[in-house]
């Protein structure tokens, strides 16, 4: 059964499909997995129209990732319907590093790689812009606008409203940006892999010029929660990073509070 208020074509092209609704991460978003009969997956994505939606610029991202030869879902259809922005990609072979079946050493070397090979990518390439200054912009409209979900946040920001984590986020801005290509939400969900060989990202909604430590900093952070801190210095390591700048990265984990 297709789930309702989808778009009517979508829904009678794939009316036959396995609908699974997918909930993990923390987006705004509806994501389902279609599953054809003898055909390949794909994915449904949804979102509600708003000022502050992410979804057409998850969109724009692909887009640009495909034509710069950045493993990513392939856009195959895009529509509104119901005051809400629908895509629909196709899927990448394999599992998301959190869950996949892959060694410890090997998804700390393939997790690097697959960084490494985005940030190189000449920034004047990129029209995405989130430099600090844009990011801090966005996240203050996020805080006025009520999005920021205060239930979330770190352990060591227990208790925290949004404004005092943009409060202390203004204090502490970091001097200069050593900027990239940044996947903007670089957790381990977001990372796919097949046989130990990384396949693409997804939830590119968030992809653009930014400090590395972006990417370095909640990948980090995902390291630590799904295995331990030596595997998440072990991550640095093998980056390229033998002295980490430890503030910048809770810096950046402190702005991530605000997405």
């Amino acid at each position: 059964m297709t789930p309702q208020d989808i778009p009517p074509a979508w829904a009678a092209h794939y009316g036959g499909a396995r609908w699974q609704r997918q909930t993990i991460g923390q987006s705004s978003a509806v994501v389902y997995r279609l599953s054809p009969p003898d055909q390949t997956p794909l994915f449904l994505k949804g979102e509600r129209q708003a000022p502050l939606a992410e979804l057409p610029g998850e969109i724009a991202r692909l887009a640009w990732m495909a034509q710069h030869g950045v493993p990513c879902p392939r856009i195959i259809d895009v529509t509104e319907h119901a005051e809400w922005q629908w895509l629909l990609m196709s899927a990448l072979p394999g599992h998301d590093l959190a869950s996949g079946p892959i060694a410890p050493d090997r998804l700390i070397q393939l997790y690097a790689e697959a960084l490494r090979r985005l940030h190189a990518i000449d920034i004047a390439d990129c029209p995405f812009d989130l430099r600090l200054e844009r990011k801090l912009t966005l996240g203050a409209a996020r805080v006025a606008a009520g999005l920021v979900d205060e239930d979330d946040f770190d352990d060591s920001r227990s208790g925290w409203t949004a404004a005092a984590v943009f409060d202390a986020l203004q204090q502490t801005t970091p001097s200069g940006e050593d900027l990239v290509v940044c996947h903007g939400d670089a957790c381990l969900p977001n990372l796919l892999a097949e046989n130990g060989v990384f396949t693409g990202f997804i939830d590119c909604g968030r992809l653009g010029i930014a400090d590395r430590y972006q990417d370095l900093a909640l990948a980090h952070r995902s390291l630590v929660y799904n295995l331990d801190a030596a595997a998440a210095d072990a991550f640095l390591d093998a980056y390229g990073v033998s002295a980490p700048d430890r503030e910048r990265m809770a810096y950046y984990r402190m702005l991530d509070e605000l997405f």
